[in-house]
């Protein structure tokens, strides 16, 4: 029991820390040093590692690096570098989650006792959709990555399960960044721009469509 309440008290101590960082980091200022030494390739390259290396503390959006990665590197190398770090990063809450869930970083059954109704619901829509084809769904909509890595984590998603599901749902959202960072004259925080609405309706529907089959089964077998 003690051992489960440090765990849990870490995790909101941690989660307070990501809160404070996120909110007196500005990623402005972060923007600026990396177009001083756009020109510079180890110096970019090194900056870059350690953006994202931070990412998942300052709980930025992994599109504004991939913006960043377009920008140095354009389209075709841009774009497995970015996905790349997207699924690398992604893995970090995701870990972290596990451990504070089942104390192990190895996969986990689905809990006995449920922590609560939500949590009910995210593993009922893991275990209807599937492990890859319910986190490729999840990327796909325009909600916090780390949000989905969480949730995931907690409904006992296997690591290839994940890393493939976010490979195929972060894939046209880094691909979109990328080209936005390759043509743009100067970076900034605005992210994808005139381009994020239209993309987010197109994932979205493309979300749905995915979920459309084990939806019916879904309903279809509770209705027997």
């Amino acid at each position: 029991m003690r051992v489960e309440f440090g765990r849990r008290a870490l995790a909101g101590a941690v989660v307070a820390c990501v809160v404070v960082a996120s909110v007196v980091t500005s990623p402005a200022s972060a923007m600026g040093y990396v177009s001083a030494v756009a020109n510079d390739p180890f110096a970019f390259a090194a900056v870059l590692v350690g953006l994202y290396t931070v990412r998942p503390l300052l709980a930025w959006p992994a599109t504004l690096l991939a913006v960043v990665v377009g920008y140095g590197y354009g389209v075709a190398l841009g774009v497995p570098v970015a996905l790349a770090f997207a699924v690398g990063t992604s893995l970090v809450p995701f870990y972290a989650t596990r451990w504070v869930d089942g104390g192990t970083l190895a996969p986990t059954d689905t809990p006995a006792e449920s922590d609560g109704r939500l949590r009910g619901r995210v593993e009922a829509y893991f275990g209807a959709a599937g492990d890859v084809r319910g986190v490729t769904a999840a990327r796909l909509v325009p909600i916090p990555a780390d949000i989905v890595s969480c949730t995931a984590a907690v409904s006992g998603v296997s690591t290839s399960a994940f890393v493939a599901g976010t490979l195929l749902g972060e894939l046209p959202w880094t691909v979109a960044a990328v080209v936005v960072g390759s043509s743009a004259k100067e970076l900034s925080t605005g992210g994808l721009g005139s381009v994020g609405l239209p993309l987010g309706v197109v994932t979205v529907v493309a979300a749905l469509a995915l979920l459309a089959g084990p939806t019916y089964r879904s309903y279809a077998g509770s209705s027997k």
